[in-house]
């Protein structure tokens, strides 16, 4: 048992990073990831090892993200006054430009494709091990991060790479 609560506490920077890119949101996040590991460690003698623990603590929190959007489409948007830019902001960098235009990118995706994106490219998971988490099979993530990385390029202007483009 004290082994599963190191594995658990070894993964808590995962899941905030995790957790912080799926809901933009830094207080939203850290509710996310507080309500996994609380349900994690209260029913860790649940747990049954067909595979890593991170991979575990990983499915409970997307499932939890996905029941609180459920619940947030009953209750209606919130909308934060922090968010709203002020009228004469000053510009910003164009690195940063191109980063925040990344992120709205990815913000619009479908939570379909913006989960698995974000499991393969920002927290490196094997397909997998991504595919698991999800509950997919390995074709349907590897569908869904192509749609997704097309989506992000163009959305974001990025042309594909240049072997898969034609030459006229």
């Amino acid at each position: 048992m004290i082994d599963i609560l190191h594995e658990i506490e070894a993964a808590v920077p995962a899941l905030r990073r995790y957790a912080r890119a799926l809901t933009r949101d830094l207080d939203r996040a850290d509710d996310l990831v507080q309500d996994c590991l609380e349900r994690a460690i209260a029913r860790r003698s649940l747990f049954r090892p067909k595979g890593p623990v991170r991979a575990w603590l990983f499915t409970i929190l997307v499932n939890l993200h996905r029941n609180n959007l459920r619940g947030a489409r009953r209750r209606g948007d919130v909308v934060d006054i922090e968010s709203i830019p002020e009228p004469s902001v000053p510009p910003q960098q164009p690195g940063h430009l191109a980063l925040a235009e990344l992120d709205r990118a990815i913000g619009t995706l479908p939570l379909e494709q913006k989960e698995a994106l974000l499991l393969v490219t920002l927290e490196g998971l094997p397909y997998a091990e991504a595919a698991t988490i999800l509950d997919i099979p390995l074709g349907t993530l590897m569908s869904r991060l192509g749609r997704a990385r097309a989506a992000l390029r163009t959305l974001t202007g990025i042309p594909s790479e240049p072997h898969l483009r034609t030459v006229k």
